[in-house]
């Protein structure tokens, strides 16, 4: 067959959306679609009409028409089950089958169309791996994300065990007699005054992801350029499994990009002594209820920038219930932590080192109590007549908490177009390419605690886990916050700024 062009087009003729296939003029295109209509005899119910030179092959879409030009001595046949297959492209990217949404999603169309015919001639294609081919579906970049990772946990390994090395060479010097070498009690070089420290070598948590230019590259080929570890991961399995394909693995820097949803903007004023208490939640429901797992990892990353404030104590206040169990830094007085709350180094006449993220305090909850989970999610589908009707909603457990930007995203079985949507608190989106529903609600919190969606597709109850959820707060899940900050000497207080955030790593529902 020769496919000249497909186009959607109003009943009179006018073209919303048209894909040339060969060489046309936007004037013959017009004047073919609107001759289409006075073409049509009334009462007919034949698919297509022709004139002296083409053929045009149609289908209705509501009060729209699928419309494909082809030469007249194209196979009808190949014509009709083309024609099918752009009319099931197009549910796919628009919600309903009016002029003003297929104009919102003109390119989309436009692209799948070209994955349907080329050059005039129908590909041998189906739904499902056109919308592989539109969502550009990358072997290479899977290819990248894996090395990346497997870059990132072979630079951490090489950090620690250069400082590893760097304390046992402090360790000879001492024993030795010899001068010791001036290195930062916190690992960062150039600062004198904390030389005759001892250097602190197990980060709690790492607060930036070291720059990947810092750790020499081997060249890749036979010199094993990639040693993976022995622990089993995906990640490491799929670049194996690569290698053993004949895949060249090419050697990639850079940081991991972070989600959008776990992203809140920087604190406007930022004093000398600045603060981040940062907690990630990593959560894991059944579909029937019940915490199967629930781990909670907290941080207070302290940064000073001006000498006159580096020597310091904080003050914290911990009224946590829920059993956090906390851990302090190697060179924080532990006693002093335990017995006031008041976070100092062991040697007070040291100073916390300037412009670096230093984590002082760590916290780790683990629990797989139902009364914990911040934020519950109840999924339910049951099966009706037409497919499947599924209620979902959810409610805030821990009222002090203040959820922003939630995103609560359903799975949407594939082929079977928009979801219908009755009842809903918040705005709802169908992500078509996805194949999921995001049900989104700026602001969830003790006045605000509950809501739910309800909506109606085809598809069995499973198809609809798991369901995942993102949010930010700027409150944390731990009630442990810094109250005061004073000076060494004179306990003068300090002025600081403090920035918040509780994060999500992990929240599904299976």
């Amino acid at each position: 067959m020769v496919l000249l062009a497909a186009a959607v087009c109003t009943k009179t003729g006018k073209a919303i959306v048209s894909r040339q296939f060969v060489e046309m003029t936007r004037t013959r295109v017009e004047g073919l679609l609107a001759a289409f209509p006075k073409l049509m005899g009334m009462g007919k119910q034949h698919t297509f009409v022709e004139t002296e030179s083409v053929r045009y092959v149609y289908q209705p879409l509501e009060k729209l028409y699928m419309v494909l030009i082809t030469t007249k001595n194209s196979n009808i046949l190949e014509d009709l089950e083309t024609l099918r297959l752009f009319s099931r492209v197009i549910p796919e990217y628009c919600r309903v089958l009016e002029e003003g949404e297929i104009s919102d999603h003109c390119f989309d169309l436009i692209f799948a169309f070209d994955e349907i015919v080329a050059l005039g001639y129908r590909e041998n294609v189906n739904l499902a791996q056109i919308r592989t081919f539109t969502e550009m579906d990358s072997h290479e970049e899977k290819v990248f994300r894996a090395v990346r990772e497997t870059q990132e946990r072979e630079a951490n390994a090489e950090m620690r065990r250069k400082a590893k090395e760097l304390q046992q060479i402090r360790r000879d010097a001492e024993r030795s007699g010899k001068k010791v070498p001036g290195f930062g009690g916190f690992g960062s070089a150039g600062m004198s005054s904390m030389s005759s420290g001892s250097i602190i070598t197990d980060t709690i948590i790492e607060p930036e992801k070291p720059k990947m230019a810092t750790v020499p590259v081997r060249p890749t080929g036979s010199s094993k350029a990639l040693k993976l570890g022995a622990r089993g991961k995906e990640v490491d399995n799929f670049v194996d499994k690569l290698r053993g394909e004949g895949e060249t693995i090419t050697s990639n820097t850079g940081k991991r990009p972070s989600l959008a949803s776990n992203v809140l903007p920087p604190p406007v004023n930022v004093e000398s002594v600045h603060m981040r208490v940062e907690e990630k939640i990593s959560l894991t429901c059944g579909r029937d209820g019940g915490l199967q797992n629930m781990e909670l990892l907290g941080m207070i990353t302290l940064r000073v920038t001006d000498d006159k404030v580096s020597r310091i104590r904080l003050m914290v206040n911990n009224y946590d219930k829920k059993g956090v169990q906390l851990q302090t830094h190697p060179n924080v007085d532990k006693k002093l932590f335990t017995s006031d709350s008041v976070i100092g180094l062991k040697n007070s006449e040291k100073s916390f080192p300037l412009n670096n993220d230093v984590g002082v305090l760590k916290w780790r909850l683990q629990s797989t109590d139902d009364a914990l989970i911040p934020l519950t999610i109840n999924c339910w589908p049951s099966e009706s007549a037409t497919g499947c009707d599924v209620n979902i909603e959810y409610e805030l457990q821990e009222e002090s908490l203040e959820l922003n930007d939630v995103v609560i995203a359903i799975p949407i079985p594939s082929g079977v177009g928009a979801p219908v949507v009755g009842d809903v608190d918040g705005e709802y989106k169908h992500d078509s390419r996805r194949n999921v529903l995001e049900w989104s609600l700026p602001v969830i919190d003790a006045k605000n605690k509950s809501g739910s969606l309800e909506f109606s597709v085809t598809g069995q109850p499973s198809d609809f886990f798991p369901v995942n959820v993102s949010f930010v707060s700027k409150r944390n899940y731990c009630d442990i916050q810094v109250a005061k900050v004073t000076q060494v000497e004179g306990d003068a207080p300090v002025k600081f700024s403090l920035e918040t955030s509780f994060l999500v790593d992990k929240y599904e529902i299976l």
